[in-house]
């Protein structure tokens, strides 16, 4: 029996006949509108789970040490003496980096960059020289701590794009101390320069990679740079975990405590000529960082002879293995010893 004539059943013709017509139409439309085949069915998990998250750290790296910091934080560069009468220095040790830089005479000076600690007093603070402008370049527009030039140098360092830190034109931030002679007794009160500071660049990526200890090299107790008047030997220390360092042949020592050194030392051999700027009444060197030539890296009690290169005046250094592979180094304070790649550079670091 037909679905129409069931609905007809103890109905009147009429009644059942539109009863009839309209659950037909219905069922003709419902037919028309559903599809051959049952349409697929969703199915949810039984415990839905969230959508996978990817964690990315805060966690900010010194780009000069490698080491955690709570902040990027301005650079301040501070040129400081090394003879003799002016060790031990001040402030040394809580450098990021230290550079070691020729001067005349066959002499050494350091240019100590801070960024990450900035200890409260620093020095003895001396004059720049023309390599210090090519260093100071890749850190942007760092502060820069000096006491002097030579009058022809003079006007290009307040030229260069540095906060310009002149002991001449900044006196709250110097002051002299009696336990020493002049010119060796001129002392930077640093929180007192940092807070003019303003507008310094913040530290940036210079070119050093930091990380775990690469193959190969060599194992190294101690490693000595000459100079035609001073000489530093770099000695490890598995205890201190250091390059400490020996300059003409003692300990070089921090007035806060302790021997100075880093975690690792850079040996960068460059060409030296003579500055076209006199210096008293000769033209003293001028260590060239741009360009490019071969380092020995100190680092965890091994040496390894990387290539060096620095294309231009306003970037950084990369320091690359014979395999290809950017040398990797440890955590913590940086030397840079710019020493002189042959014969020619080293009679030129003697100049006057």
């Amino acid at each position: 029996m037909s679905r129409r004539m069931v609905l007809r059943v103890g109905l009147p013709a009429g009644a059942a006949a539109v009863i009839a017509f309209t659950i037909s139409l219905v069922v003709a439309l419902t037919s028309a509108a559903m599809p051959e085949t049952p349409a697929a069915r969703l199915t949810l998990p039984a415990h839905p789970q969230p959508a996978p998250t990817r964690s990315v750290s805060t966690q900010l790296y010194s780009p000069f040490t490698g080491e955690r910091v709570r902040a990027l934080e301005p650079v301040l560069a501070v040129k400081i003496d090394n003879i003799v009468d002016a060790r031990p220095q001040t402030g040394l040790r809580s450098a990021d980096i230290i550079y070691v830089i020729p001067v005349e005479g066959g002499l050494t000076r350091f240019m100590a960059v801070f960024s990450s600690h900035i200890p409260p007093v620093v020095g003895p603070v001396r004059s720049a020289r023309e390599s210090d402008l090519d260093l100071l370049a890749q850190f942007g527009r760092p502060a820069f701590a000096w006491s002097g030039a030579t009058p022809h140098l003079v006007p290009f360092i307040e030229r260069a794009s540095i906060v310009d830190l002149y002991a001449i034109t900044a006196p709250d931030g110097y002051y002299r101390s009696s336990a020493r002679v002049a010119p060796y007794n001129l002392y930077a009160d640093t929180p007192t320069l940092w807070r003019e500071a303003r507008g310094a660049s913040k530290a940036r990526d210079i070119g050093f990679r930091f990380g775990a200890l690469p193959g190969g090299g060599k194992t190294t107790g101690s490693y000595t740079v000459k100079f035609p008047a001073a000489t530093y030997t770099f000695r490890w220390s598995a205890t201190a975990k250091r390059w400490l360092v020996w300059m003409d042949g003692a300990p070089g020592m921090a007035t806060e405590g302790g021997q100075l050194g880093g975690s690792t030392v850079v040996v960068q051999y460059v060409q030296i000529h003579t500055s076209r700027f006199e210096e008293y009444g000769g033209r003293p060197p001028l260590a060239e960082s741009v360009g490019s030539g071969t380092a020995v890296i100190l680092r965890d009690g091994r040496s390894y002879t990387v290539h060096w290169s620095r294309p231009s005046l306003n970037g950084g250094t990369t320091y690359t293995l014979p395999n290809g592979q950017r040398m990797q180094f440890a955590p913590g304070q940086v030397w840079v010893v710019l020493a002189p790649a042959n014969h020619a550079s080293y009679v030129n670091a003697s100049a006057v």
